[in-house]
């Protein structure tokens, strides 16, 4: 996936209805589900456990419908074929996006507050390592503008993630409002465009947030990630907890030097990154900083 961010992304994998084997329309054995597993661990970093077996014959039964084929064994050839098409959409059917605006919301105004201390800067810029479908990445841009208080603040926000369909709804900034409804009305007033006609359902972020925002693929498992620091803050958040230590260890690693001396590193309500601690330490809840100075 090249600079695809193996979306460590992030990526929160749920449980889903699912037909047993009893009722399969294909046949999946377990030397295939095994094969599956090594490939979606190698290529995004996910574990998958034995539990899955379902929600992963599910997901790509459908892709073996997409290109007319009967087996799983010739699905696997196709991807050992390195069709890079079918590979992103191996890696999308495999990651399911949970989010939504301001989850764990004590992490925004801590951001707003860390900004708004960088006003003097040149140049302040975040970094969401797992956008999804955006809700998070706007978040953040709505907690800085709040913060500054205006709709164009000196902050620039990288937004990544490894499934590419996400990050076109990202993009878009188009939400059912059933997706608003936690938000207030002051929020939805400043901060985004009502529907009309058959879009009524509907609400658009406002431009000037969304020109805050660069979205972009990156794989956090690549050895290299083409993108420059410092940030001054890194949100990622409910993303480790999908992969092992070893794995942790290496893009807290990563993290490490692309993030600024003073900088923060956002991680989820169950992540703890203690088996890190050479690099990073707890400043408090779920908020990390460098464990050394820089």
């Amino acid at each position: 996936m090249g600079s695809v961010l193996k979306k460590i992304r992030v990526i929160n994998m749920i449980d889903e209805k699912v037909p047993e084997s009893s009722t399969r329309e294909y046949d999946f054995t377990q030397q295939e589900f095994e094969k599956i597993k090594k490939i979606i661990y190698d290529r995004a970093g996910i574990s998958l456990s034995s539990s899955k077996q379902n929600m992963v014959y599910s997901r790509l039964a459908r892709r073996l419908r997409a290109n007319n084929l009967t087996t799983f064994k010739d699905y696997l050839d196709l991807l050992e074929r390195g069709d890079e098409k079918e590979w992103e959409e191996f890696t999308n059917s495999l990651t399911t996006n949970l989010t939504s605006f301001f989850r764990e919301a004590h992490h925004f105004p801590l951001l707003g507050k860390h900004v708004e201390q960088r006003s003097g800067q040149q140049r302040i810029t975040l970094w969401c390592s797992a956008a999804s479908t955006g809700e998070e990445p706007y978040s953040m841009a709505m907690a800085v503008m709040k913060a500054f208080n205006t709709l164009t603040p000196p902050v620039r926000i990288l937004a990544t993630d490894i499934d590419t369909k996400v990050l076109a709804q990202a993009e878009q900034g188009i939400y059912n409002m059933e997706r608003l409804k936690d938000l207030s009305p002051e929020m939805l007033k400043r901060f985004f465009l009502k529907g009309s006609g058959l879009q009524t359902n509907s609400a658009r972020i406002r431009q000037e947030v969304r020109n805050m925002i660069t979205f972009r693929q990156l794989n956090l498992l690549d050895e290299r990630w083409p993108i420059r620091g410092p940030f001054d803050a890194i949100f990622c958040r409910n993303v480790m907890i999908y992969f092992d230590k070893p794995t942790q260890y290496k893009i807290l690693k990563g993290f490490s030097p692309l993030l600024a001396p003073d900088g923060l590193l956002f991680a989820g309500h169950s992540e703890s990154f203690q088996h890190a601690a050479d690099l990073f330490k707890l400043r408090e809840k779920t908020v990390y900083e460098h464990a050394k100075k820089q």
